[in-house]
């Protein structure tokens, strides 16, 4: 199983960071949290996380827009969605807008620990072939020019 990713809770509810960090944290993660979007951004501007934990209603602004900006900024952060309030519409634009999960609070911790193994195991893997393939076109690359 991979740990000691870097994750970023993002929920204006006290409680609600306080559990997931806890939970996060005695699986071995580092953890950091925001109560805003803005909050958020910032962090995810001075720091490298692999996954988002992404609140759907901020006080700031729409989670919803949180991951759009999020997927701009950093494209290897795995991002999921936590609501309350799960909707069809809420589902569908969350993934229209770069979400990779879905979780419907109150979320189950084993749930939540399941899920973010599975995807920064997924993460991890893409990585991997990306970097795999990196060095195979360098290799060819450098094969083509000791031919020319």
């Amino acid at each position: 199983m991979i740990r000691k990713g870097r994750i970023l809770v993002v929920d204006d509810d006290e409680s609600v960071l306080r559990s997931l960090s806890l939970v996060l944290k005695d699986a071995g993660y580092v953890v950091d949290t925001a109560e805003t979007g803005k909050e958020a951004i910032d962090k995810s501007e001075t720091n490298v996380y692999n996954l988002a934990i992404i609140d759907v209603r901020l006080p700031d602004m729409e989670g919803t827009k949180l991951l759009t900006t999020m997927r701009d900024a950093a494209r290897e952060m795995t991002r999921i969605v936590l609501t309350g309030y799960p909707t069809f519409k809420n589902m569908a634009e969350a993934t229209i807008r770069g979400a990779d999960g879905y979780l419907i609070k109150p979320v189950d911790m084993n749930t939540l620990l399941k899920t973010v193994d599975e995807y920064l195991r997924k993460r991890h893997h893409k990585n991997r072939r990306s970097r795999k393939r990196d060095r195979a076109a360098k290799t060819q690359a450098k094969e083509l020019r000791a031919i020319a």
